[in-house]
């Protein structure tokens, strides 16, 4: 059980950050390239690897209980 919801943490974390990723989507297209510059979107990638690990971590009490 741990297994399961250390991977529903990780797909929840990676969920949100591709959603923040998409978001500013619909912005006028001068704006992307400002939004999606290189730097940003290796920051993003970064993150898609480091943000999991933080999260399991400050969510680990969750985690190992079970939920209760």
């Amino acid at each position: 059980m741990t297994a399961a919801r250390m991977a529903l943490a990780v797909l929840a974390t990676w969920g949100t950050l591709i959603l923040l990723l998409l978001a500013p989507s619909p912005l006028p297209a001068h704006w992307r390239y400002y939004i999606y510059s290189p730097a940003s979107v290796g920051l993003w990638m970064l993150t898609m690897l480091v943000a999991p690990v933080v999260v399991c971590v400050v969510k680990w009490p969750w985690i190992k209980s079970g939920g209760r």
